[in-house]
């Protein structure tokens, strides 16, 4: 019997377990008492596992390396940099990820961070609940410049929606999408310029070596004084404490962030105690649609694989490869 070891969260039902057993598969959940960001612990628990369905959790050249029976890492969602691709094509270890499935969900959730800042949320709520009126006005989001890091599918999702509240969309990206840019009427600048532009900087854009920690405090000082930054991307785009500093002195107004550099959040981040910042768990790519479909793909691309083809629009290493077999 093959083996599947599903880690990524709510992955406890859903229409994976089906798709797998009817392929000849036995799939069971990660024992989430497990910390999976620690190395041996991670280790033990995908001994004699073939495939994962993956979340987050980091898979490092050294457990990459305890792991001989693995063949596939299929990860739920478009993410893929907690996974050393080199690593994984030295032991043929075919990568692959869920596109274009989750990207109106992340859209939706980004708009919610930002409409929550915007709003004065969840201050207002708490104001009520302890039976304490204090009103202010804030701006207005129609009108306002909405400023996308990244013009992909999620990029483009979350453009929509901003043109749709109104607001003045601008977006920076190596690789844009001209058609969509000039069909919606997107002025595409360079980094420099969303930042001295835009009320809210929206990143949409993975980690690389030129990405990592790209808001900081030098990025943070080129912003518009009460800038407004989402996050819904990946968390290691951001240096933290940089963050929490110009949170602190009102350089920027206010913060929706759904992913962080270390996840789950730890007890002692300074972002719990940060002034205006609104906090999700990294769920802004999990609604019941996307959910359905990025398990149901992770499974397939599984079953896929096992069978002798080759979804290449979902693998994201072993560039060329023409020869890869299951065993």
């Amino acid at each position: 019997m093959l083996n599947v070891l599903c880690t990524s969260l709510s992955g406890e039902e859903g229409p994976h377990f089906e798709l797998l057993r009817s392929a000849g598969f036995d799939c069971h959940v990660v024992d989430r008492g497990l910390d999976l960001w620690h190395e041996s612990a991670f280790a033990a628990a995908l001994q004699g596992c073939h495939a994962v369905i993956a979340g987050a959790e980091p898979y490092t050249p050294g457990l990459l390396a305890s792991c001989p029976d693995l063949r596939v890492v299929s990860r739920t969602g478009v993410g893929f940099d907690a996974v050393e691709l080199a690593e994984c094509d030295r032991r043929g270890i075919a990568v692959a990820i869920t596109p274009g499935v989750n990207h109106d969900a992340v859209a939706e959730h980004a708009i919610a961070l930002l409409m929550g800042i915007a709003r004065g949320f969840p201050f207002a709520d708490q104001c009520v609940r302890d039976c304490a009126w204090s009103r202010q006005a804030r701006p207005r989001v129609m009108g306002s410049t909405l400023g996308i890091v990244g013009l992909g599918r999620i990029g483009q999702a979350m453009a929509t929606r901003g043109i749709g509240l109104g607001m003045n969309v601008i977006a920076s990206d190596p690789y844009v999408p001209v058609d969509f840019a000039q069909q919606h009427g997107i002025e595409v600048v360079s980094l420099e310029q969303l930042y001295a532009r835009s009320d809210y900087i929206s990143l949409h854009t993975p980690v690389t070596d030129q990405t990592k920690g790209m808001i900081n405090a030098g990025t943070i000082a080129k912003m518009k004084d009460s800038a407004v930054l989402i996050n819904t991307a990946r968390g290691q785009l951001v240096d933290e404490p940089d963050l929490c500093a110009a949170l602190e002195s009102g350089k920027l107004r206010g913060a929706g962030l759904d992913v962080f550099e270390v996840e789950p959040l730890p007890a002692d981040s300074p972002l719990l105690q940060a002034k205006h910042v609104f906090l999700s768990n990294h769920i802004a790519g999990l609604d019941c649609e996307s959910f359905r479909d990025m398990f149901s793909m992770a499974a397939d691309t599984i079953i896929m694989l096992h069978s002798g083809h080759w979804p290449a629009d979902r693998i994201v290493n072993l560039k060329g490869e023409t020869s890869w077999r299951w065993d």
